[in-house]
């Protein structure tokens, strides 16, 4: 066991985005759009969670390969209809190994940042879904779903 040989990889641009959502109560999800958590700025906090996830996850990702991220973003889009938050990243990075485990990494600390912030209105919270959406560079080619 051990970490990939990527010595004879050629240097590639390197995306991958991936995705998650957590599901509120109808209550818990009044609340988080109305006035938000005591705790503070649930957005901006939960980004830079994200970000923080992305940039940590050799530590955080047994065998992970260190990598000089050039771009990482963290966004959020609101289901209203099913009281949900779709949390989304973007890792991008010229290099030798891909960045699927930062992109998810990402989407999975900006949730637990979330539902740490919310968690007042009660445990019901889900987080579910997380997934790897696109990836691109390397000779694996282009995936999507």
């Amino acid at each position: 066991m051990g970490m990939v040989d990527i010595s004879d990889k050629q240097i590639t641009k390197r995306v991958a985005c991936a995705e998650g959502k957590i599901v509120f109560s109808p209550k818990a999800y009044k609340i988080l759009l109305k006035q938000g958590s005591p705790k503070g700025n649930i957005w901006e906090t939960a980004k830079v969670a994200g970000i923080m996830a992305a940039k940590n996850t050799p530590s955080l990702i047994p065998l992970c390969h260190p990598l000089f991220l050039e771009k990482v973003s963290v966004a959020f889009e609101m289901l209203k209809s099913k009281n949900t938050v779709k949390v989304m990243s973007e890792v991008s990075c010229s290099g030798k190994t891909g960045v699927e485990m930062e992109a998810l990494s990402a989407v999975s600390a900006a949730c637990l940042t979330i539902y740490d912030m919310m968690k007042f209105t009660g445990h019901g919270i889900t987080i579910t879904q997380i997934q790897l959406m696109h990836k691109s560079g390397g000779k694996s080619g282009v995936y999507h779903k």
